[in-house]
C-alpha cells in the first residue's frame, strides 16, 4: 500500500517508522527541545537519516493532564516548522492536530497527513479532512487529555476500541473521505490503564480486521513505567520490544521518538514475520507485509 501524502509517497508495503517531533513546551518526553524551527529541522533531518518514513509534527501536548492551546497558538508554533521541513525534506510530513483550522494551515504549508487523536470529532474536522484530500489517521481516546487518565473504564477494551474505530471509519466515508486514505490507531495511553494497553497490544490483530493500516504509538509511554518501573529516559528497551510485538501483530506504522533503534526492531520483526511465507500467486520467498 502506498499512500499519497500531498504528492509524497508513504509506502506501507512493509512496516515503517514515524518519527515524533514535538514543537511544544510541555510534552512529557521532549517538551521545549525543538520549539525553534532550526532545532526542529535538525532533529527531523536526523530522524530521516536514521530511517524514518514520515515525520509527525505536533504543536499541542496531549500528555495526560495537558492544558489545551488555541488554534492560533498551535498554528504559530507549527507553521514555521512545517514550512521548513517540507522545503528541505523529501519525506511526507504528518501533522498531529484535531482542529480544522490547523489542518488547513498545515496542509497549506506542506503537510501531507493528518494524525488526529480525536478521530476527526471536533466540529468541522471531518469536512476539512475531506476537503484537503490527504490521508488521515483516526485514533481512539476515552475522554480528553486533561482528564483521560483519571479513571478509564471498559467492559471489553479491545471490542470497544475496535467498534469506535469502525464507527469513525464509517463517518469518514460518509463525509467523502475514501477508505483507502485512512489509517487507524488504538491510542495506547489515551484513556487506558496499563492493563488496557497490554490487552490492546496482545490483541492488535483485532484492529487489522477493519481492513486499514494500523499505526501504534507506545514510545516512552507511562505503561513502561508501570510495568517495568522505568523513568521516561530509560524506556527504550521496553519501547523496542513493544514495537516488535506490534509489527508481529500486523502494525504498519510505528510512531517513535527513538527512530534508529526502532527501525532496526521493526525491520527485524517484519523479516521474521515474513520468513517462509510464499507470495500471493505461489512460489517461494517472503511475502511483503
Amino acid at each position: 500500500m502506498i499512500l499519497d501524502c500531498a504528492g509524497r509517497p508513504l509506502d506501507l508495503g512493509t512496516p515503517r517508522v514515524m518519527g515524533v517531533l514535538n514543537v511544544t513546551p510541555d510534552s512529557f518526553s521532549d517538551g521545549g527541545r525543538y520549539l525553534a524551527p532550526a532545532a526542529a529541522l535538525a532533529r527531523a533531518e536526523a530522524m530521516a537519516a536514521e530511517g524514518a518514513a514520515v515525520i509527525d509534527v505536533g504543536a499541542e501536548s496531549t500528555r495526560p493532564g495537558a492544558a489545551p492551546v488555541s488554534a492560533a497558538e498551535e498554528i504559530a508554533r507549527l507553521l514555521p516548522v512545517v514550512e521548513a521541513l517540507s522545503s528541505r525534506l523529501p519525506l511526507p510530513i504528518s501533522v498531529d492536530t484535531g482542529k480544522p483550522e490547523v489542518m488547513r494551515a498545515a496542509v497549506g504549508a506542506g503537510a501531507g497527513l493528518i494524525n488526529d487523536v480525536r478521530a476527526l470529532r471536533l466540529p468541522g474536522a471531518l469536512g476539512a479532512a475531506a476537503e484537503l484530500g490527504v490521508p488521515v489517521c483516526l485514533m481512539h481516546m476515552q475522554g480528553e487529555p486533561g482528564t483521560m487518565q483519571a479513571a478509564p473504564r471498559y467492559g471489553d477494551v479491545v471490542a470497544e476500541v475496535r467498534d469506535f474505530l469502525a464507527q469513525r471509519l464509517a463517518a469518514c466515508v460518509a463525509a467523502g473521505i475514501p477508505e483507502a486514505r485512512i489509517l487507524v490507531d488504538p491510542g495506547f495511553g489515551f484513556g487506558k490503564t496499563a492493563a488496557h494497553n497490554l490487552l490492546l497490544l496482545r490483541h492488535l490483530d483485532a484492529l487489522r480486521a477493519l481492513g486499514r493500516p494500523v499505526l501504534v504509538g507506545l514510545s516512552r509511554k507511562s505503561v513502561f513505567g508501570e510495568v517495568l518501573g522505568r523513568p521516561v529516559g530509560e524506556r527504550l528497551a521496553g519501547g523496542l520490544a513493544a514495537a516488535a510485538l506490534a509489527v508481529w501483530q500486523g502494525a504498519a506504522l510505528v510512531r517513535s521518538h527513538d527512530v534508529a533503534a526502532t527501525v532496526d526492531a521493526v525491520r527485524w520483526a517484519a523479516a521474521v514475520r515474513a520468513a517462509g511465507v510464499p507470495p500471493a500467486g505461489g512460489g517461494g520467498g517472503a511475502e511483503p507485509l
